[in-house]
């Protein structure tokens, strides 16, 4: 997904509010998550979201969203968020965070989904990093 940062979306500072950003990771991580399940999905939680660079008035946000676990009805979407300055062609890494979605059936309820396809070395890094975030996420909410 990608975005162009208007006036709008800064502070006064020139910079892209954070709220923004989550808005935009929260709508890419969507878009990959119905994309997996081909159904509706609800977000259950943004975790790890980590700003690491300023991003400014002009600038192009590139969104890069992938389903890295799935579980019986849930999913967790990892999301990279790079900008790209037009004016010298550099990209930076902004942001990252990891989100869950639940998908939902006709009814409103939780839906199986397909499991994930693990074709690449990469695939299968990130799903066994998501499992044991999943595991975390699990504990805490135990608590």
């Amino acid at each position: 997904m990608t975005q162009l940062v208007l006036p709008s979306h800064t502070n006064s500072l020139g910079t892209i509010f954070g709220g923004t950003i989550m808005s935009w990771i929260d709508i890419a991580a969507a878009i990959s998550a119905q994309r997996h399940s081909n159904r509706e999905v609800v977000t259950a939680s943004i975790d790890r979201l980590d700003f690491i660079a300023p991003v400014y008035t002009g600038w192009v946000v590139n969104l890069k969203a992938s389903v890295n676990y799935t579980s019986r009805t849930s999913m967790e979407v990892g999301v990279r968020v790079d900008a790209e300055n037009p004016k010298t062609g550099e990209v930076f890494h902004t942001a990252s965070a990891y989100c869950t979605f639940v998908a939902l059936g006709s009814n409103g309820k939780p839906s199986e989904i397909p499991e994930l396809t693990l074709q690449t070395d990469d695939d299968k890094r990130r799903y066994e990093d998501a499992k044991k975030r999943r595991e975390v996420r699990l504990a805490n909410k135990a608590r």
